[in-house]
């Protein structure tokens, strides 16, 4: 467990939490009624009580701001700002202009967004770009976002090593504020444009990770009006006599070619988290009720036709005891009865393995379905879909765990060593080299988004034991990518001439874009395109997020 994690009661019948988080099988109807259970949160008497259980915590405390203190370095920012004006014309004349409220100029938008940055060959350590039609467009945008978040309401959570007091560190910290500012917006243009395309459901991903913050931070309405557009676009791609939002509109790898949409409907479990972009505008436009209702349709048709029932005994006393599953990555569907044609994968190992980011992107999805719905057929599928993900690393071979005595920080008895919470790529896949194998850190980190806003809800529903105990995953999840995952290569902010600002390597040669090593994008046979064990621009995203909701929870 995790330096967060505290001592709680466990429940007293394994078989009465049981029946409380039974999941029944879903027909796309509406759900089971949730049965009256005593919120785990009665079991907690008094403060006393609390003080005793953490005093009976087997090794010393870290605060998560040391312990974590990688989320929120120096290094985060200075990557991000240096990809960020390393391919645009970023002038003063450029930034004045922003800050007056006038829109970007065709020359300062970015030509090309990053996706990946090799960990070999002759472009190691820099990033390849993308078309701005692709689908990892949103994400460089969201981590530019997630900054500019930082340093509006949270500047305590950034601290720079250069400056030699308070007064200087905010100094710089309104400079690059400021910055910030101009880049987000600079990086955000081409998404509006985006908002229209009603060819892709992966609009979500393209709009909400830049976009809702842009609008929250900036109060912009052409932002919102941007936002409510692509939810429109997307629900525009609902087959009703399915119940649910066509994801791709064909597919063609080496063993499978999917072209016909009349007879087809393609799913994917990524899909979960572009149902947050519905949820959010149903809230801000007048058609709200039905982007609501085809979200949630969408929803509960995936808890149909993408999980798997699996049957272990975890070996963690505080686990949740409930049904849990694993995913399919794809099912394709009949379009006019919603029957199952074929369930598959396009970028797991194979069909009936567990994809690493294909579990961690239902584990979102399904947290964030269930924050806005409060439907607990949604929370308990997150919280089986969870524990099987912490199932599947906590049970995995001894070989992920890594000696990693010279970087970890809390290394009292009982801490686990570095590398076993950031996942293997596929969880079922051989391993050719025990030491190296393939992961995927951004499952990593979007899993470890998803165990946090899930242990939110938990929380709001009084299950205290259950809401710690992914709290305290999540956790040990940002501990490995902190200390395992993240570039040794840093880079630190240095003063320009004229007070601009300049990044730097800390060791002069050696660069890597990203923040995050050992991604894998796609390591299917069949793909089209094979490539892994790299950074990734969404892992890198989800990283950022990371930070923000650990701040925004309090929990720094």
């Amino acid at each position: 467990m995790s330096s967060f994690t505290i001592k709680v009661e466990v429940h007293s019948n394994p078989l009465a939490l049981d029946e409380t988080w039974r999941i029944p099988v879903f027909d796309g109807e509406a759900s089971e009624s949730f049965p009256q259970a005593t919120p785990i949160s009665s079991k907690l008497e008094s403060t006393a009580q609390l003080a005793d259980d953490v005093q009976g915590v087997s090794y010393p405390k870290t605060p998560l701001g040391v312990d974590l203190a990688g989320l929120f370095a120096e290094n985060v920012l200075a990557k991000i700002y240096r990809t960020a004006t390393g391919s645009i014309s970023f002038s003063a004349e450029s930034r004045a202009n922003i800050s007056q409220g006038i829109t970007p100029s065709l020359e300062s938008i970015p030509r090309a967004f990053p996706e990946y940055v090799p960990q070999d060959g002759p472009r190691s350590g820099h990033y390849e770009l993308r078309e701005p039609e692709f689908w990892t467009c949103g994400f460089f945008p969201g981590s530019l976002h997630g900054i500019l978040e930082r340093l509006t309401r949270f500047p305590q959570s950034i601290k720079l090593p250069n400056c030699n007091n308070n007064r200087e560190n905010r100094l710089q910290i309104a400079k690059l504020r400021s910055d910030f500012f101009a880049l987000c917006q600079i990086w955000a243009e081409h998404l509006h444009a985006m908002a229209s395309r009603t060819d892709t459901h992966d609009i979500g991903f393209i709009i909400m990770p830049a976009l809702r913050l842009n609008w929250e931070l900036t109060g912009n309405t052409r932002t919102l009006d941007s936002i409510i557009r692509a939810a429109q676009s997307l629900a525009s791609r609902f087959v009703p006599s399915a119940k649910a939002i066509r994801s791709w509109d064909a597919r063609i790898q080496k063993n499978i070619q999917i072209t016909c949409m009349d007879q087809n409907l393609i799913l994917i479990i990524d899909s979960l988290c572009n149902l947050d972009l519905l949820y959010y505008a149903s809230n801000h436009c007048s058609d709200g009720a039905e982007l609501y209702d085809i979200a949630t349709a969408h929803a509960t048709t995936l808890l149909r036709t993408h999980l798997r029932p699996e049957n272990f005994t975890s070996a963690s006393d505080n686990a949740y005891r409930g049904r849990c599953y694993s995913t399919y990555h794809v099912a394709n569907l009949e379009p006019q009865t919603g029957n199952i044609k074929k369930q598959f994968t396009a970028q797991g190992h194979s069909d009936t393995s567990t994809w690493a980011r294909g579990q961690a992107w239902a584990i979102l999805g399904y947290a964030q379905t269930y924050m806005w719905t409060k439907d607990k057929k949604f929370l308990q599928a997150s919280c089986g879909l969870a524990e099987y993900f912490m199932h599947r690393l906590e049970a995995g071979p001894p070989f992920l765990d890594a000696d990693m005595a010279d970087n970890i920080i809390d290394a009292a008895p009982g801490r686990h060593r570095g590398g076993r919470y950031v996942p293997l790529w596929d969880f079922d896949a051989p391993i050719e080299d025990p030491s190296t194998p393939l992961r995927d850190s951004s499952a990593g980190a979007i899993a470890a988004n998803g165990m946090l806003v899930l242990s939110q809800g938990l929380a709001g529903a009084g299950y205290d034991n259950l809401a710690a105990r992914f709290r305290s995953s999540a956790i040990d999840l940002a501990h490995d990518l902190v200390n395992f995952a993240v570039a040794p290569e840093k880079a630190r902010f240095v003063a320009g001439a004229n007070g601009d600002v300049r990044v730097e390597d800390v060791i002069q040669g050696c660069t890597f874009d990203g923040i995050l090593k050992f991604g894998t994008a796609n390591n299917n046979e069949n793909a089209q395109k094979r490539y892994a064990n790299h950074g990734l621009v969404y892992g890198d995203y989800y990283l950022v997020e990371l930070g923000n909701r650990l701040l925004r929870m309090g929990l720094d």
